[in-house]
């Protein structure tokens, strides 16, 4: 193939151009925004102004795609740290034990790292990176995309075009429009309302570590997260389901941090000095859309990232998963029936993780299968052991991280290890 043309330059999309380099002669990334020349938000990421999670498995992937980049990225202010070594992670009212592990997160500003992934990709062998442009519909022939249009009437041929829109792709529409079916929707209703405000950073902050994450339980629905940024800032997002927003204001703010639970993320908000404007935000649902089940699709055409399944972002795991489905575009078979088995794969477990999770809070819309309630009684045995356990805890990040199949936490040793540990549960992280 010589020419591949990808929708949409956000991180999905620009790591899918990483890929697809690497076998085509051109690659061209069209995005409808006015790309920024220095990290800073842009319109159409309003998730950027959040914190962001980079799962262990996706700074792998995204250092295989675009080699030295953690360590450009580092140069830079970001921040490497081991995961359950200098983080705080609770779940389910339990503190998860601590210990070294070599398991490595990457601690970066959206801006920054998107910006970062931008030059580097703009700057290989055969990408351009085209703002300014709305793809407002597909050309094809005789089954085949061979380009798309542009509003303005432009018209773009190409030997491949991969849909990295985001959550409002219009492919189910287009595949409408060219006489195919639209993949059936899996959707949980959340309603996530969440608020994030930045602060000052100082040395003592929670004791040295580099981030704290207090998830969302089933007796309390809220949750919050504050991690270290370059320039000496945290970012902390406090988040709520079925319309449970946190204010904005100071003291609101505050208010909402300390009746999470933890005392020592309210802590930190009420202690630290307050930097910008807050802001807040909304997810009505996560959403996966079922292209794998599709009979007839036309060649010439692919779809990845948030535009085949939108996460619950307060889980972390949106760019991780572009990432791996952005890996896929190096092997040689890019037939839509293969491509979109190997990304639903690679989507079952997050998806599973995220339904899991959000289900455990009452009045969540979505389907409880028997499958999801064991598995939920299960990992609240399995957290509770993990909180006195170092190896059941790695074991655990090993999992939400992406790197370990979720069967891996019910091997025949670690259920022992968990029957045999008499872990109450519920238990009150200490402060």
């Amino acid at each position: 193939m010589d020419h591949a043309v990808v929708i949409g330059a956000s991180m999905s999309g620009l790591l899918a151009a990483a890929a697809l380099q690497r076998g085509h002669a051109m690659v061209t990334v069209l995005d409808r925004d006015t790309l920024p020349t220095v990290d800073v938000h842009r319109r159409g990421v309003g998730q950027s102004r959040h914190a962001h999670g980079l799962l262990a498995r996706g700074r792998e992937v995204m250092d295989e795609l675009l080699p030295g980049l953690t360590a450009e990225l580092v140069a830079q202010g970001g921040i490497t740290g081991d995961l359950q070594g200098q983080v705080r992670w609770v779940h389910g009212g339990q503190e998860l034990s601590r210990a070294h592990t070599g398991l490595t997160g990457l601690l970066v500003s959206r801006p920054l790292l998107e910006g970062q992934v931008r030059r580097r990709v703009s700057g290989l062998s055969g990408v351009r990176v085209r703002q300014d442009r709305v793809v407002t519909g597909l050309m094809s022939d005789a089954g085949r995309v061979t380009g798309v249009r542009l509003a303005g009437g432009e018209e773009i041929p190409a030997d491949l075009v991969v849909d990295a829109s985001g959550r409002g792709s219009r492919a189910p529409a287009w595949l409408t429009e060219l006489g195919y079916e639209r993949p059936r929707e899996e959707q949980v209703r959340i309603d996530l309302r969440y608020g994030t405000r930045e602060f000052h950073r100082r040395p003592g902050d929670l004791d040295g570590d580099l981030a704290l994450v207090v998830a969302p339980a089933a007796a309390n629905a809220r949750g919050g997260v504050a991690l270290a940024l370059e320039d000496d800032r945290w970012i902390v997002t406090l988040s709520g389901y079925l319309g449970d927003a946190p204010g904005l204001g100071l003291s609101e703010f505050t208010a909402f941090a300390e009746s999470i639970g933890y005392p020592d993320l309210g802590r930190l908000v009420k202690t630290a000095e307050p930097l910008g404007e807050p802001r807040a935000y909304h997810t009505p649902a996560s959403v996966r859309r079922r292209y794998e089940e599709l009979s007839r699709f036309p060649e010439g055409l692919l779809v990845l990232g948030d535009a085949v399944c939108a996460f619950n972002p307060m889980y972390g795991q949106g760019m991780t998963v572009a990432a791996l489905q952005a890996r896929e575009l190096l092997r040689p078979d890019l037939s839509p029936r293969s491509f979109f088995r190997r990304i639903a794969r690679l989507v079952d477990a997050p998806w599973d993780i995220v339904v899991g999770g959000d289900l455990k809070v009452p009045g969540v819309r979505g389907t409880l299968t028997p499958k999801i309630r064991m598995v939920n009684a299960y990992l609240e045995r399995y957290l509770a052991a993990a909180a006195g356990d170092p190896d059941l805890a790695l074991r655990f990040h090993r999992v939400t991280n992406l790197i370990d199949p979720p069967p891996s936490l019910m091997s025949p040793g670690n259920l022992v290890r968990v029957l045999r540990s008499g872990g109450s549960r519920g238990l009150r992280a200490s402060a």
